[in-house]
Parts: C-alpha cells; sequence; structure tokens
C-alpha cells in the first residue's frame, strides 16, 4: 500500500497546484497571482540565504564543541527542501515550504526522525567526538594515522617475484 502512495502524490500535487492557480487566479488577477508566484520563489531564495547560513554556523559549532549535530543536519536538510518548495510555482508547495521554514516545524520533524537515523562522527583525532552508533573495540588495533606509501617509478615493477610480468599489463593505461 505504502508503494501506491508516492506516485498517486506526485500525480495528484499538480493537479491541486493547477486547481489553485485557477481559482487565485480568478480572485485576485493573473498579473497578481504571477507576481505571488515570482515574489514566493525570491523569496524562498533570500529565506535559504539566511537561515541556511544560520544553521552552517550552528553545524560548525556543535562540531567544534564535540556535541551532536544531528538535530541541525536535519534542520539544514529542511530549510533546503523548504527553499525548494519555494523556488518551484505553486501555492501549496508554497505552503508546506514556508512551514518548514518556521523553527516549531523544523523541531516537530526531528521529533519524527531523530530515533530512525544514526549519525556516526568521529572527531578527527581530537579526542573529541560523538555517536549514536555503537561504539567501536577499543582493545582492537589501533593505526597512528593513515597508511601511505609513496613510490617512484624506479622502485615498483609489475613482476610475478620469478621475473615474469604480469599478463595482465598490455591492458593497462600508462
Amino acid at each position: 500500500m505504502r508503494s501506491l502512495i508516492i506516485p498517486f502524490v506526485f500525480l495528484l500535487m499538480p493537479i491541486a497546484e493547477i486547481a489553485t492557480f485557477i481559482i487565485v487566479g480568478r480572485e485576485v488577477g493573473v498579473g497578481i497571482t504571477l507576481l505571488l508566484i515570482l515574489g514566493s520563489a525570491i523569496a524562498g531564495a533570500v529565506l535559504l540565504r539566511i537561515q541556511g547560513f544560520g544553521v552552517l554556523r550552528k553545524i560548525q559549532e556543535a562540531s567544534q564543541t564535540g556535541t551532536d549535530p544531528g538535530r541541525q543536519l536535519v534542520h539544514g536538510v529542511m530549510i533546503v527542501i523548504a527553499a525548494f518548495l519555494l523556488i518551484i510555482p505553486g501555492f501549496i508547495s508554497d505552503i508546506a515550504g514556508l512551514l518548514l521554514f518556521i523553527p516549531a516545524v523544523r523541531d516537530f520533524g526531528w521529533s519524527f526522525v531523530k530515533n530512525r537515523l544514526t549519525i556516526v562522527t568521529t572527531g578527527m583525532g581530537t579526542g573529541r567526538g560523538f555517536s549514536r552508533a555503537p561504539e567501536p573495540d577499543r582493545n582492537g588495533p589501533r593505526r597512528a594515522g593513515p597508511r601511505v606509501i609513496d613510490l617512484d617509478d624506479d622502485d615498483y615493477s609489475r613482476t610475478d617475484g620469478r621475473g615474469r610480468t604480469d599478463p595482465n599489463e598490455r591492458d593497462r593505461l600508462k
């Protein structure tokens, strides 16, 4: 049943948007309707810029203090979705987009998805970090850092140890 809901919504949404265009156009006129659509697209771009930078700042602060940035990340995704809904033409999508720009609505969305998400990050060698996934084995082998072996062309040849070259060598790009 769930698989039928999404195509049904994608079919009904444009029909509902066209119907609202007709109703609003009949009530206020075609010119005002077009100005409202253009104004909502501009408002979406402006609100994305203002609130998007605010959320990015909060994500950076959470990362620097070692706290969980999950809430801010979900808020950021919701702001991008809200801006997208405002930028595309349609009054129903504009209402949904404007609702997503309200922090209380985003908090409600966060409370709905927070138990369904797993955010795993590391503290980049600072000893600080945050994780909602199971803790890794602390007694396991540890590496000091990335292991990189840098070889020149003279230091490496593709042979099998008996002096024969790799039979697939001719297929490789040089």
